[in-house]
């Protein structure tokens, strides 16, 4: 089977051989194709478009535009980048890749278990082809669901992805696009799906030409971290919606990606009607085979709920779920008692915060924030099913941001780590974990770039002084040990150390991650769908224990106690239910009297005459 997803921009190799570029320049008089060294003129169309359709380019070929006889510019639909963005772009067949697994249709949400990777880092070679090669270890973990973080071409060797300026065209360093459809393909014939991060909200800071010629694809009229908003509501944006929808159905079509992860849409701006992500998603269940289970998912931290559809198997529009930041920063806070930044807002009842978030999605659902001055965030969610919230404990925004990159394991004793994992790793959310979280690993994951000196000069200082406000960080001394992003060892540092498998306690932490997604997938994933939405309950025991409750179908339910705290829990009334998974090491009928020991979980499914909440006294 071949996959192609035709654009209305681009070069395209048509069906005669012939090769058709296209180009969207409202700034522009005239503008021209360089194919080798002859200058082919393009010819003027309506609403701003120039096009050539010629036979002096083939696949393989190298092409660049000029715009008014002075400003030679990659295509900004640029399938692939051999000499990376400022170079020329690559004509490319999609149809000469042939896939061997298509009858592959995707697995269904509830199945969801999430491994955030980074292509660069996640492997020695830090390409398609060195990831492929792990993909057996992730089988053997019970991953079902690898999330790729953004493969756009960016400036530079090495960088998150976040600052991409071709969102068409798979970074260079990665391999060629024809390796990135082999490891989805693999990926395919191994039961897993393969998401991709994709950012719509900027572009990166190098590489990005489209100032000179397409303007519109900015407004003023909005405001950004990055400066002004991509236009998605003003003149000329019909075309800059486009140009991202096309890119999210090419993904989704060209390469089989199974879903999308849309980040940070809180700083897509947008006033139309309807919205830029509305008309997106739409736009996918329209355009694509209703057969195959494609899954859009974003993150929001403006906890917007109305986004999210409240049956995940409904493909007639919607999400099925966003990054849930609330559970992380409750968990974190439990197990840390870290208080900067935004987690004050969890640190004054963290075991609180858990239990909503563990049985109504959202902490915050219109709340006032004290990090966001006191400004209401968030909306109801208790009545979305569990699968509309991703969880984690860790993801390359809660390691990467911090100054030194440090993972969980270097903030936190490993009995309270393993207490939140047994809570989040068998809640009926989907999980998410990062690469090298499910053997311990150690090294950091560091925040990296590789621009020219003077933009590597200001991310090296604004980095810095991000930190200004934090007590450890407020001499320049303490700041100038935070690691230069722009350093090749920064970069090198936050590679996955594999060789540490090979220790016990590594390997003592794969095996406990392990035993855990087994009992998800055996105990907890059967229940996934039949769980009743709007009818979980939470129960904080204390300042740092919490039950919940999730009501079945059938009646039956399904519950959890997990104590936080260094006391024991000595209960009033006994536990009912058969135990399906606990911390508590030797004998664990204690905990069917109510006894449940400092830092341990355990879950239970009990028959429909279960008499709930479970009421727990501290001891």
């Amino acid at each position: 089977m071949r996959y192609k997803h035709k654009m209305p921009f681009g070069a395209e190799v048509l069906d005669d051989g012939t090769v058709r570029f296209r180009l969207w320049s409202p700034k522009a008089q005239d503008a021209s194709v360089d194919v080798s060294s002859n200058s082919l003129p393009m010819s003027r169309l309506e609403d701003c478009w120039f096009e050539l359709v010629t036979r002096e380019a083939r696949p393989g070929t190298l092409y660049q535009f000029t715009i008014d006889r002075q400003h030679r510019v990659t295509d900004p639909a640029s399938r692939y980048q051999p000499l990376g963005v400022h170079g020329p772009s690559q004509v490319v067949d999609p149809a000469a890749f042939t896939w061997e697994h298509d009858n592959w249709r995707g697995r269904p949400w509830e199945e969801a278990v999430i491994y955030e990777l980074h292509v660069g880092t996640f492997s020695p070679e830090g390409t398609f082809a060195g990831a492929e090669r792990k993909l057996n270890h992730l089988i053997a973990l019970g991953i079902t669901a690898i999330e790729l973080m953004p493969l756009s071409s960016f400036a530079g060797r090495w960088n998150w992805g976040y600052d991409g300026v071709l969102p068409y065209a798979p970074a260079n360093c990665y391999g060629r696009p024809e390796e990135l459809k082999h490891f989805v393909d693999t990926a395919h014939s191994a039961g897993l799906m393969v998401f991709l991060d994709v950012v719509y909200n900027h572009f990166g800071p190098e590489g990005n030409y489209l100032h000179l010629y397409s303007p519109q694809f900015f407004s003023s009229r909005h405001r950004t971290p990055w400066g002004d908003a991509v236009n998605f509501d003003g003149p000329g944006s019909r075309v800059v919606r486009d140009y991202f929808i096309h890119n999210a159905l090419y993904w989704l079509e060209e390469y089989q990606i199974d879903g999308l992860r849309l980040d940070a849409v809180h700083a897509i701006y947008d006033d139309s009607y309807p919205e830029f992500l509305v008309e997106l998603a739409e736009t996918v269940r329209r355009s694509l085979p209703r057969e195959r289970l494609i899954h859009l998912v974003l993150e929001n931290n403006r906890n917007a709920a109305h986004y999210l559809k409240s049956d995940p198997q409904n493909h007639a529009g919607g999400y099925a779920a966003q990054w849930n930041d609330d559970i992380h920063h409750a968990l974190h806070v439990l197990i840390t008692g870290e208080s900067d930044g935004y987690y004050a807002d969890y640190y004054g009842n963290p075991i609180w915060h858990l239990g909503r978030c563990l049985s109504q999605g959202y902490s915050y659902q219109g709340e006032p924030s004290q990090y966001r001055g006191g400004k209401s965030r968030g909306e109801p969610s208790q009545n979305l099913p569990p699968g509309c919230f991703v969880s984690f404990l860790q993801n390359h925004d809660q390691i990467g941001n911090r100054a030194f990159g440090d993972r969980i394991g270097n903030q936190s004793d490993p009995r309270k780590v393993k207490a939140a994992l047994a809570v989040l790793l068998l809640s009926p959310s989907p999980p998410l974990l990062f690469m090298g979280e499910e053997f311990g690993a150690s090294n950091p994951f560091l925040f990296f770039c590789d621009f020219g000196p003077e933009l590597s000069s200001k991310v090296r200082e604004g980095r810095r002084s991000e930190f200004e406000r934090f007590t450890q960080f407020n001499s320049a001394e303490a700041r100038a040990r935070i690691p230069d992003p722009a350093s090749e060892e920064t970069f090198s540092r936050s590679k996955v150390d594999w060789s540490s498998l090979g220790s016990a306690s590594h390997f003592s932490w794969l095996c406990f991650y392990r035993g855990l997604l087994e009992c998800r997938r055996r105990e907890i994933l059967p229940l996934i769908k039949d769980i009743l939405p709007g009818a979980s309950k939470f129960e904080t025991l204390g300042a740092r224990a919490v039950s919940v409750v999730w009501a079945l179908k059938d009646g039956r339910k399904l519950s959890m106690i997990a104590n936080f705290d260094n006391a024991s829990l000595n209960g009033s009334k006994p536990l009912y239910g058969t135990l399906l998974y606990t911390t508590v090491e030797g004998s664990s009928d204690l905990l069917y009297t109510g006894f449940v020991p400092p830092w341990s979980v355990a879950w239970f499914l009990a028959s429909q005459n279960t008499v709930f909440p479970l009421r727990l006294g501290a001891s």
